[in-house]
């Protein structure tokens, strides 16, 4: 049987894909097609530009459509989602490293269905020239009960290519009660 590759949510959705994949499936994984629409300026103009619009494509309302089309936009062609989880009966760890499209086929039913929203908490960037890293916390929740569902943190790969500003991976991990997202990495006040 077929398992279904997901890249979902940064951070939060991984959860759910572990048991997704765990699960048989009796039926071909779903397509989205993701329309092809032109980056918009203030996505891809700065740091803060691609990082805000990353977080704002993903979220919306209880059968809420997501924005696939500007989230692709955000993306290079050759990028890679990827979130290492443990396996909760072995305790192994696996790494999902999925394409944009996989994230999206993976991550859409649950998210529409149930409503999913991630916010960024707090933000580290390191950048060299034409080049960035950048740290960012998070925390995501279904609208269909309201409550945090996780949080971690997301590690953007970023370039500059003289015009814009592109995605190149994007890794992310769950807080754990002995993993807490670090001090530098959350709200100030």
């Amino acid at each position: 049987m077929k398992r279904r590759s997901a890249w979902l949510s940064f951070g939060v959705l991984a959860l759910f894909v572990v048991a997704l994949k765990a699960m048989p499936q009796s039926k071909t994984p779903v397509h989205v097609d993701v329309p092809v629409v032109d980056a918009r300026p203030e996505d891809v103009g700065s740091i803060d530009g691609i990082i805000k619009a990353t977080y704002e494509t993903i979220s919306g309302g209880v059968g809420v459509p997501r924005q696939w089309g500007r989230d692709l936009t955000l993306f290079d062609p050759h990028s890679r989602l990827l979130s290492p989880h443990a396996d909760p009966k072995t305790g192994a760890i696996r790494v999902f490293n999925d394409s944009h499209q996989e994230y999206v086929d993976g991550g859409d039913p649950i998210m529409v269905k149930e409503g999913f929203t991630e916010r960024e908490l707090g933000r580290v960037v390191k950048q060299y020239g034409n080049v960035a890293t950048v740290l960012s916390s998070y925390e995501g929740k279904f609208a269909s009960t309201g409550k945090v569902l996780a949080r971690g943190v997301n590690i953007f790969t970023l370039y500059n290519d003289g015009k814009r500003w592109w995605i190149l991976s994007i890794i992310w991990d769950e807080e754990k009660p002995d993993r807490p997202i670090p001090a530098d990495l959350l709200p100030k006040g």
